[in-house]
């Protein structure tokens, strides 16, 4: 069955896999949805024999439908190679009752990796099946992740340019060195003075201008988004959890049908909406515990079913969770109000103007998946803290608030189901915060003395992705206001 892509926003938009890829965002200023969400056509136990590039060309066929088999594979195959530090691409750690799906081991050390090492190939194929000629210019707003694996995945890609915008003062200093150290003629990095709210707004404000959408196509180039509002982007993150699934089946750590609770950290909602859609797909998933920090917008919405970005903006150690505007929750939403897309624009334009809005008692009732809850800075250290020194295992600031959130469900619920808690990135992208947490941080050492003290104490070599980057030449040093963004980018591209 073909599967096609509306907007969030308008009725009557109706596009192909491949289509949706290459816009990125729908020109109303919605998000691509799915048509319907498809089953799993293959049983569990066959998926619990199935390696991972077997498992997400399963997943991925689903929706990808204008894709051939041949295409899909090369994708998949190029994606998932030898870029990633083990044949597992993503596996799964136990340490205190809990499994720590590790999404990290790819080229940047984050999970990002999962799904922009294919999203480079998924859109040059793309490109080419619907003709298109000009020159791709990736534009996307990173709050600390997104950015280097988007630029690892896209730099030096025949026929693209990729522009990254981040927050200057909302990152770790691994996370920027990251960034700005990349190399490629056809990349640039640029530092905002606002927040990754701020980014995020830029950057659509980008996408929704006409002008420049006119301006760009006479000069022979077509913008599309890295970010998870992407579908490109998010199909690929439907896949861990399926292989997640697969692999506690095989290894005989559940029965077949039994469910699991997915704990998910969580800032632009994309990751835990991926989850949701392994459920609806048939995954014996329970609960879908959504785990926020401070800037726990996410874990009021749930309690309450409003949705109010009025508030102070908190930097924590956390942060690509800092983040006041949950872009993907916009595709929840639209579901949960029946696919109405006027309903849906409704809402959206509320945020927008007034910062807020609130969700129907019927559209609530129907977030009956999901569980909030957040983390203080001080209980995500402690949570680090607990698992080094009873499981010696170490983690970081993120997967420590989903850890904790986790811990606070169990403890309110009593829920014994086993659980997958998504642990998002190295420990080595957020090293001083990491060994401040377990007592062995020192203010008077640099992060990269910290880096190699990390690696004495876990036992853990240090990632290439931190090694390659300790002596590297900063390139890219351009910094703007929020409201320059538009001026940058014109001028990166010669317009």
């Amino acid at each position: 069955m073909e599967m096609l892509y509306n907007s969030t926003r308008s009725k009557g938009i109706s596009i192909k896999a491949s289509q949706a890829i290459l816009r990125g965002l729908s020109e109303d200023g919605g998000l691509f949805v799915p048509d319907h969400i498809p089953e799993l056509d293959r049983s569990l136990e066959e998926l619990a024999q199935m390696d991972y590039r077997q498992t997400a060309f399963e997943v991925m066929k689903l929706f990808l439908t204008d894709f051939t088999e041949e295409e899909l594979r090369s994708c998949i195959d190029s994606a998932y190679d030898g870029k990633f530090d083990t044949d597992k691409i993503a596996p799964l750690k136990e340490a205190g009752g809990a499994y720590y799906l590790e999404l990290f081991h790819g080229p940047t050390i984050a999970f990002k990796d999962m799904a922009l090492s294919i999203l480079p190939h998924l859109m040059i194929t793309a490109a080419r099946k619907n003709h298109v000629k000009n020159e791709i210019v990736i534009l996307t707003a990173t709050s600390g992740d997104t950015g280097k694996a988007a630029l690892a995945g896209f730099a030096g890609v025949e026929g693209t340019r990729i522009i990254v915008f981040y927050p200057k003062d909302g990152v770790s200093a691994i996370q920027e060195k990251q960034m700005v150290t990349q190399k490629g003629e056809n990349t640039l990095v640029v530092g905002i003075q606002g927040n990754f709210d701020d980014a995020q707004s830029g950057v659509k404000r980008i996408f929704a201008d006409k002008e420049l959408a006119k301006e760009m196509e006479e000069k022979g180039f077509r913008f599309s988004s890295a970010n998870s509002i992407n579908i490109g982007r998010l199909v690929p993150q439907i896949c861990y959890y399926v292989y997640a699934y697969g692999t506690l089946l095989r290894e005989g750590k559940i029965a077949a049908g039994e469910a699991v609770n997915v704990v998910v950290p969580t800032g632009n909602f994309g990751n835990i909406l991926a989850a949701y859609y392994a459920k609806n797909m048939g995954l014996p998933i329970g609960k879908l515990i959504c785990a926020s920090n401070e800037n726990k917008v996410l874990y009021d919405f749930f309690r309450t079913g409003a949705y109010d970005r009025n508030r102070e903006f908190v930097l924590t150690s956390s942060p690509s969770m800092d983040i006041l505007i949950s872009s993907n929750l916009e595709r929840l939403i639209f579901r949960i109000a029946g696919n109405d897309a006027d309903q849906n624009r409704a809402l959206m334009e509320a945020l927008s103007g007034q910062g807020k809005y609130q969700v129907t008692a019927d559209m609530q009732a129907a977030l009956g998946d999901f569980y909030g809850n957040y983390a203080t800075e001080q209980e995500a250290a402690a949570e680090i803290c607990r698992l080094y020194r009873d499981y010696d295992y170490v983690i970081d600031t993120h997967t420590a608030v989903a850890s904790a959130v986790y811990r606070k469900y169990t403890q309110e619920t009593q829920d014994t189901a086993k659980a997958v808690i998504a642990s998002t990135a190295s420990p080595y992208k957020f090293t001083r915060s990491v060994m401040n947490a377990v007592g062995k941080g020192d203010k008077d050492k640099d992060d990269f003395a910290l880096v190699d003290e990390l690696a004495g104490l876990s036992g853990v070599k240090v990632p290439q992705a931190v090694e390659e980057i300790r002596t590297a030449p900063v390139l890219h040093k351009k910094q703007c206001e929020a409201a320059q963004m538009k001026d940058v980018v014109r001028e990166f591209l010669g317009l």
